[in-house]
């Protein structure tokens, strides 16, 4: 995936969010041609030349300093998962081989929680590990679809067991998740490979992909309609591992005491 291309897109996406009002723009009641702020309103709210910015928008970025950076991300009013995501388009990151399997640590540490669903998961979504509650849970999951993104997208009994407000949100994040990789792990064949075959695959992903979503693994609740359960509330915990930097940890866990804890223990 070409890095420029991806600069551009979420530049002109993050600008084109952002209202003259909601900056200190006066807006004078002329008809607008672009969604959003123009260029050269971006550039005046930023304190940089409208040169630059464009240069940079146009994905230009070799030699944009750290203070011109700061100062756009600013103005665009970005999260911090979002300036990590524009630092890294800017300024790529080299990491280090992909580790196809889960440490031994976090493999045994999920074997051992036997009534609660949980499993490891790779950079970009790749399953790992899983223990016997996540299977119980989830079901099967088919080699070809062995990652968290696709078993949103791909895998009907998942999604028919999400509610529909709780499976867009779940989408959404996803989605978000997946682009912050391409700036994380620039050039990786692995990501590459899970966007193209989503975009292929799943309307939704491509309509999502389009907003140009950036976030980290958030930890999210959600409702699900578990066909030998019944309807059962779980908290989906995404915690990343110290020790395996680019591995996560994801456990499906229920309020103590509930019908929902319960049906989960059953």
């Amino acid at each position: 995936m070409d890095l420029r291309v991806e600069l551009t897109g979420f530049l002109t996406s993050r600008r084109g969010r952002l209202q003259p009002e909601h900056v200190g723009v006066t807006r004078f009641g002329e008809r607008r041609r672009v969604p959003g702020l123009r260029r050269e309103e971006l550039a005046q709210v930023a304190g940089v030349s409208v040169t630059h910015y464009t240069r940079l928008e146009q994905g230009h970025a070799g030699s944009v300093s750290a203070e011109v950076l700061d100062a756009v991300a600013g103005a665009l009013r970005l999260t911090g998962d979002e300036r990590e995501h524009l630092g890294n388009l800017v300024h790529p990151p080299r990491p280090g081989p992909d580790k196809p399997a889960a440490r031994t640590d976090l493999r045994c540490l999920i074997e051992g929680m036997d009534h609660t669903p949980a499993f490891v998961h790779g950079r970009h979504g790749n399953i790992l590990a899983w223990n016997d509650s996540a299977a119980r849970l989830l079901g099967d999951l088919p080699a070809d679809r062995r990652s968290w993104p696709h078993l949103v997208f791909l895998d009907g009994p998942f999604r028919s067991m999400v509610h529909d407000a709780d499976w867009v949100r779940l989408a959404r994040q996803h989605t978000a998740y997946l682009r912050l990789c391409l700036g994380r792990y620039p050039g990786s064949p692995e990501v590459a490979a899970v966007v193209a075959s989503l975009r292929a695959a799943s309307a939704d992903f491509e309509r999502f992909w389009a907003e140009h979503l950036v976030a980290d693994w958030p930890s999210v609740s959600c409702r699900l309609r578990h066909p030998g359960l019944g309807e059962i509330e779980v908290a989906v915990d995404v915690v990343r591992s110290s020790g395996a930097p680019d591995q996560w940890l994801v456990t499906f866990t229920t309020e103590p005491g509930s019908p929902s804890h319960q049906a989960l223990r059953r």
